[in-house]
């Protein structure tokens, strides 16, 4: 399968979606610039919400209004932020969610993707945003993987987060538990391997990577005492990546397959569901952690943390998912360069 990957261009800006505006997103955003990002990066918001914001918290930052005719410019200067203006519905009170401004948030999106794919920039961060105020603004929304998906055309996006020493991808997402088994097939399993082996190559530089996959049932099954889900669907699924080349083991039992014995030599974890993979992530790099999505035509980052409601304008939140989530963008369109001019000259 093809990179449908867009070249990315690591010198360009960076740009944020600052996610629910009741929530830390807006906080971490205007801490983060408080000490400087990492790399030149503007965020899109509210112009009069982040200085209400920046007001609350106690933070001197200078919150400045852009268009995106001088994104090609953006310098980096800590202390400044600078904003891709997105008008409010109602005005935001801080910590409480309000149905009425779920079209900004979606609006922000929106304009984020239209910035990726026109090459704006090198890469989107997603800050948290709130799925269930979202659906009560009487909008579909199941999540950012989902929709970035949807509003791309692709037909198959995987959901992978990353922590040092860790990479966990999913097979299905934002899934009742109840409705799994039946999510996962035979054809679903190779086109989530085959892109994030795609991906591990061109963003991530393993030039052969090796992916551990774990069954759907206690044990991976038990020879189908435990079920027939591994017999019947996912050791098939295996045994034909292995015929076009991709290397996987499994599959693993979940309890056992988290351990240095099988991590040190793998590059990424293929877990069935949601809830089976990113516990033992978020464990392990919670605060440090990155949500990617993989198989878009631009490089997509996130924070790992929800909206954090109940602490939102303390000044208590933690950039450190932020910081995270853009240092992997950049280093993604690094990589991403680097191998299609490593290919332009094979």
């Amino acid at each position: 399968m093809a990179n449908p990957c867009k070249p990315a261009n690591p010198d360009k800006p960076l740009v944020i979606t600052s996610g629910e505006p009741a929530g830390i997103g807006p906080d971490v955003c205007l801490l983060q610039a408080a000490q400087g990002f990492p790399r030149a990066t503007a965020v899109i918001a509210n112009l009069e919400l982040m200085q209400q914001r920046a007001s609350e918290l106690g933070i001197e930052v200078t919150v400045k209004k852009i268009d995106r005719s001088e994104l090609a410019n953006l310098s980096n200067q800590a202390g400044v932020l600078a904003i891709l203006d997105i008008p409010l519905d109602q005005p935001v009170i801080t910590g409480q969610l309000n149905k009425a401004n779920s079209r900004y948030v979606i609006q922000m999106l929106d304009l984020a993707i239209e910035l990726a794919n026109n090459q704006t920039v090198s890469a989107i961060v997603t800050g948290p945003v709130h799925k269930g105020v979202i659906n009560d603004g009487g909008l579909a929304f199941t999540g950012h993987t989902e929709y970035l998906r949807d509003q791309c055309g692709v037909e198959e996006v995987v959901m992978m987060l990353a922590t040092e020493g860790l990479r966990v991808a999913l097979v299905t997402t934002h899934l009742p538990l109840k409705d799994v088994s039946a999510a996962i097939t035979q054809d679903k399993i190779q086109r989530v391997c085959r892109i994030l082996h795609n991906d591990l190559i061109h963003q991530f530089g393993c030039e052969q990577p090796t992916i551990l996959v774990t069954g759907l049932n206690p044990h991976a099954g038990e020879d189908g005492h435990l079920g027939y889900e591994e017999i019947d669907t996912i050791i098939p699924a295996l045994k034909a990546l292995h015929q076009q080349g991709i290397r996987t083991q499994g599959p693993l039992p979940a309890d056992t397959l988290f351990q240095p014995h099988y991590l040190e030599n793998a590059d990424a974890v293929l877990a069935m569901y949601h809830d089976q993979g990113l516990p033992v992530l978020k464990y392990k790099g919670f605060g440090n952690a990155v949500n990617i999505t993989l198989g878009l035509p631009f490089i997509r980052t996130s924070v790992d943390h929800g909206t954090a409601l109940d602490i939102a304008g303390s000044g208590r939140a933690d950039t450190g998912s932020l910081y995270t989530a853009l240092n992997y963008a950049h280093s993604m369109a690094q990589q991403q360069q680097l191998k299609q001019q490593e290919q332009r000259h094979a």
